[in-house]
């Protein structure tokens, strides 16, 4: 192509190309960080601080179960006995919930359910609901004693 005095039309295609190319190569992968943003919270941050959960939630619950089993082993016949118990405030850095479950038929095979939102785990109470009902709840900022009456509550 032969130039003369006026600029020649292919170097003004070739920049509007240029710049095309570049404002869609960018968009691209601009949505693709998006969605990777999107993901890595829960890949990276939620699943071990899940299976974190999990385990200090059976901690917790193992615990419990061992002072409650030890009040029983030295509750009174006649008279009361109360113990205080210390647990994690918060676990990966949420508030958790512990209730006592009922059990199957008489009281038996009750267990300790530690969860938190869709998280839970549940720990046996070592088959002392057969000779005394064990009931209760608590959250980890909640009141944190165990307290047994031979004349019932």
């Amino acid at each position: 192509m032969r130039r003369t005095g006026l600029r020649c039309t292919t170097d003004n295609d070739t920049a509007a190309a240029n710049m095309i190319e570049y404002v869609m190569v960018s968009g691209v992968v601009m949505c693709l960080l998006i969605v990777m943003l999107l993901l890595v919270n829960s890949t990276i941050m939620e699943g071990p601080a899940n299976r974190l959960s999990y385990v200090a939630f059976t901690d917790v619950g193992n615990g419990i179960s061992t002072r409650i089993v030890d009040v029983y082993a030295i509750a009174p016949l006649d008279g009361t006995i109360s113990t205080r118990m210390d647990i994690p405030p918060d676990i990966a850095g949420k508030v958790y919930y512990i209730e006592i479950g009922r059990g199957g038929v008489n009281g038996v095979n009750q267990d300790v359910t530690v969860y938190r939102d869709y998280l839970s785990t549940s720990v046996s109470l070592a088959g002392i609901g057969a000779s005394k009902g064990v009931t209760g709840n608590t959250t980890s900022r909640g009141m944190k004693r165990i307290s047994y009456s031979s004349a019932g509550y």
